[in-house]
């Protein structure tokens, strides 16, 4: 039986619900899209208050508004094919080529037919061209076994015995590769996953590796970098300028049932910001306190600049003869959670000239050190020198006791190191370098909790001293490490340690390119 013709009437009915119903999913996709963006700007919002910071409570609540922003996505990115839009009004994808350093292999679809003969007619195929999409996949981690075999051969003259010398071993009697150790240290403290996850990810895969072993392993692989530390550290302490800064970290302390905290030192060295090729380093050290004496050893002998935050630790540095370059993103976050907390227009006024200089930084970032001066000295310093006006007559008129005049006297009280950077090129006008420096520690330590021990700490800093420098350098750190720790395993001479350091160092030519991550 044929259809019975719609009347113009249901013809207009259908168009009309159907338009409603594009409405109502235009206007949900529309919220919906709307509270992943605020979610987004509370995350980022809570990350900038929890940055040094200890508040578990705080953590817990960016995690959660994380698993919401989360779920969100995932069903914009998976909704429905009855909930959405016809294809005609749909949003189109972005279009974005997969990295071209990615091994590629093609899978051929030919027809179920054949390539032969046309299924309608038996006519002869004839080849027009291909249509190609990329996707991404994934193979998981691939264990494998090496065997090493050294054939014997002996002299039918003279019985002499000829055999190759047994290769380096990663570990005395052990079973590990220099890859595996390098894999090891990368998933724990480039990845953060803590050894134990590593035993149980093996175990699905039907290798019974126990965490005691894996942490023997990542022991060695330190060990075997310790001649890379200590030239990375002699790096540093040769720059010109050197940005510190530290954070807490947990310490297993069984002798009180409980954890101690220690202190993980950054030390940095990069002048990237002024146009300067000169590699980049940055040298971490642990220690089980805080105190003043710790800076003071490490540091002994520089006399350089020092950018640091405002820890008294570094003064006696500074009457030792190294310079003081304060931080404006400190002083500025101190002005910023009052501005969080309640509004004025004291608080708007302030974040609104601090980022007319970060906007003139912004312009002279990269460039070469003569002209980051003269554009701070013509239009930074005039800035610099009207916001302390500010500053001094708001402190007259507020209650010395206040928030907000403690805010303020945060800076004022180190305004000659606040502006030292308006003097010279070389400078910047915050500390990120090294904050920077310490945000991937802040997030692993979430993940392995604590140090087991002192050495633990100090094995550590040592690890992420050569991670971190091989991604300032652009180099795949797990790359380096199974390579170089190889080849100081293998006797590499004393007088060539300098070959091996990250800024000097090339995968070899029959290692696939990696990416630093």
């Amino acid at each position: 039986m044929s259809e019975a013709p719609v009347s113009p009437i249901d013809a207009t009915a259908r168009i009309a619900a159907l338009e409603a119903s594009l409405a109502r999913a235009n206007a949900a996709l529309a919220a919906r899209d709307l509270l992943i963006d605020s979610l987004r700007g509370q995350i980022a919002r809570l990350r900038r208050m929890k940055f040094g910071a200890s508040s578990e409570k705080l953590g817990r609540e960016i995690e959660q508004l994380e698993l919401a922003l989360e779920e969100l996505e995932a069903e914009r990115d998976a909704a429905p094919v009855e909930a959405r839009p016809s294809e005609a009004t749909a949003r189109p994808a972005p279009v974005r080529s997969l990295p071209a350093h990615l091994p590629r292999e093609d899978v051929v679809h030919e027809p179920a037919s054949g390539t032969c003969t046309c299924p309608d007619c038996g006519g002869a195929l004839r080849r027009l061209g291909v249509d190609a999409h990329e996707i991404l996949d994934v193979v998981p981690v691939r264990w494998r076994v090496v065997r090493n075999v050294r054939p014997k051969y002996s002299c039918q003259v003279c019985e002499k015995i000829v055999q190759a010398p047994a290769p380096a071993s990663a570990v005395a009697r052990g079973k590990a590769s220099f890859a595996t150790l390098a894999h090891v240290v990368i998933s724990k403290f480039e990845h953060h996953l803590p050894l134990y996850r590593q035993a149980e990810m093996m175990a699905a895969q039907g290798l019974d590796i126990d965490r005691s072993t894996l942490a023997g392993w990542a022991g060695q692989a330190a060990a075997l970098l310790d001649p890379v530390v200590a030239r990375i550290r002699d790096e540093v302490l040769h720059a010109d300028k050197i940005h510190a800064d530290d954070t807490p970290v947990p310490v297993l302390d069984p002798g009180r049932g409980k954890t101690a905290t220690g202190r993980l030192w950054v030390y940095a060295a990069d002048d990237q910001a002024s146009g300067s090729a000169a590699p980049r380093a940055t040298w971490y050290r642990f220690t089980p306190d805080r105190t003043a004496a710790h800076p003071l050893a490490h540091l002994a002998g520089f006399r350089g600049f020092l950018q640091a935050d405002a820890y008294a630790g570094y003064d006696g540095l500074y009457r030792g003869g190294v310079t003081e370059v304060a931080c404006w993103a400190h002083f500025r976050r101190k002005i910023f959670d009052l501005h969080e907390r309640t509004a004025t227009p004291l608080t708007t006024d302030i974040l609104e000239r601090i980022g007319a200089l970060y906007a003139v930084e912004a312009e002279v970032r990269g460039q070469p050190p003569d002209i980051r001066q003269r554009a701070r000295q013509e239009r930074s310093k005039p800035l610099v020198g009207a916001l302390r006006d500010v500053l001094d007559v708001a402190l007259r008129r507020l209650s010395p006791k206040s928030d907000m005049a403690k805010a303020i006297a945060y800076g004022t009280k180190r305004w000659p190191a606040l502006s030292r950077f308006l003097g010279d090129g070389r400078l910047e006008i915050d500390n990120n370098i090294a904050e920077r420096a310490l945000r991937g520690i802040a997030i692993g330590r979430r993940n392995w909790l604590f140090a087991g021990s002192r050495v633990g700490g100090e094995r550590a800093a040592a690890i992420y001293t050569v991670i971190q420098t091989c991604k300032a350098n652009g180099v795949d750190p797990q790359a380096y490490i199974a390579d170089v720790i190889a080849k100081i395993a293998d006797n590499w001479p004393a007088s060539r340690w300098d070959e091996l350091l990250p800024r000097n160092w090339a995968p070899p030519a029959d290692q696939p390119t990696a990416q630093a991550a």
